[in-house]
């Protein structure tokens, strides 16, 4: 199959046209600037086309060889020039998961996967580093990048195929696992799911496409599931794992269980090897003495974060950029003192705005915060003075916790390399 990829050079994109060579397909691609990936990409023969995305190299291509298949994001706009050159020629065209599900179909691989709204990525990293670790053939496809080699490989051989399935646009509603592991549920994504209502009933009804199902009975209960092929676990079915944060241990457990459906490898050595688990980019992921980034951006995960960085030390600072002002709307009555109990210091920042209703308010600091104690909430703003904070607790011996799925990650590591 001759695959065309439009946006080749990104995080998500980039890693599947390596997966599509890797399975046997002929690659080609375009991006708007040349970066590492491309450069990795056009290292392995792929043309990778940089520049205008006019339609003009498509055609070309299609006339040369015709292509099967055009892959894009779903950041690609309706009116993108090649997304309409595609159509007029008349070319199948898919988003990311298109793609993953005929890999995963071609190649009868069994699917793995992780589904959540929280924990996704992590749990599927460790699934991934056991498989490893234990030396068994296995292809992937994670959300974000990790510490122990690329987000996404396929490998012919293997019998399984592990994937962060997201359901976000209701993507992972296009899979049919043979397991689903589930790790955490919070309504979330309103803007796929106006109501709590449907958003549960996307996951019961994913759980209903598994053959098996692996999740927590308080998961459980909040969708509101008893499908015979759920296994649901008790709260004190916790394994005694040697993880930082209640979050790793339970998500970690919940690996383990799925190897035991498997019947994949023995308890104690599963247990061994995940307590070796080096994390992912991004989750709790350490740039400097006393500095972390996590893209946490749920009242949950900042809980569960909050909870494993006091586990490291008795003086946490945490630094929150709110993620969507469509998503503030509907979780701005979580933010309460409980939440953020873990946190000696609190410096808030405005909403990273993405994907936003016009129509909505967008909630200011002070109206996301309005029921937090305010002896160790600070406004803040990307500046000078921020940073002269950050460094004073990093020197004082505190743990800086920088939380968001906007900006604050690329802000923090620029001034770390300033």
């Amino acid at each position: 199959m001759h695959i065309y990829f439009s946006g080749i050079g990104g995080v998500g994109l980039g890693p599947l046209a390596q997966m599509a060579l890797d399975a046997g397909h002929k690659v080609v691609g375009s991006d708007m600037a040349a970066g590492l990936t491309t450069d990795e990409l056009g290292a392995l023969g792929i043309q990778v086309r940089v520049g205008k995305q006019d339609g003009t190299f498509l055609r070309h291509t299609h006339e040369a060889t015709p292509i099967d298949l055009f892959v894009y994001t779903a950041a690609l706009p309706v009116d993108h020039p090649e997304l309409i050159a595609a159509r007029e020629l008349g070319i199948r065209s898919v988003k990311r998961d298109g793609l993953l599900r005929q890999l995963i179909q071609d190649s009868d691989q069994k699917l793995i996967a992780v589904a959540g709204t929280h924990g996704k990525t992590t749990t599927t990293g460790m699934l991934v580093w056991v498989f490893r670790e234990l030396g068994i053939p296995v292809s992937y496809s994670v959300g974000s990048q990790l510490s122990f080699g690329p987000s996404g490989h396929f490998d012919p051989s293997a019998q399984y195929f592990i994937y962060e399935c997201d359901e976000f646009d209701r993507n992972f509603l296009q899979f049919h696992p043979a397991i689903s592991v589930i790790v955490s549920v919070d309504y979330d994504h309103p803007d796929t799911y106006p109501t709590e209502t449907e958003y549960k009933s996307a996951f019961r009804q994913f759980i209903r496409q598994s053959k098996a199902s692996i999740l927590w009975q308080t998961d459980a209960d909040y969708i509101d599931t008893r499908d015979p092929v759920a296994w649901c676990l008790q709260k004190d079915e916790v394994l005694p794992i040697k993880l930082a944060g209640e979050h790793n241990r339970r998500n970690a457990t919940l690996v383990m269980k799925a190897f035991e459906r498997m019947g994949v490898g023995e308890n104690k050595e599963l247990r061994d090897v995940i307590n070796h688990f080096p994390g992912t980019i991004r989750r709790f992921e350490r740039l400097a003495d006393n500095l972390y980034s996590d893209y946490g951006h749920h009242p949950t995960e900042i809980a569960a974060t909050l909870q494993m960085a006091r586990e490291l030390c008795d003086h946490v600072v945490l630094i929150y950029q709110p993620h969507q002002n469509i998503r503030q709307h509907e979780i701005h009555d979580q933010y309460v003192d409980e939440i953020f109990k873990d946190a000696d210091d609190i410096y808030w920042l405005p909403t990273y705005l993405s994907r936003e209703d016009p129509a909505l308010e967008i909630l200011t600091p002070k109206q996301l915060t309005a029921q937090l104690a305010p002896t160790k909430l600070h406004l803040a703003e990307f500046d000078e003075t921020l940073w002269s904070e950050i460094t004073r607790h990093r020197n004082a011996g505190h743990l800086v916790l920088c939380m968001g799925a906007g900006s604050i990650d690329g802000w923090v590591r620029a001034k770390l390399e300033s």
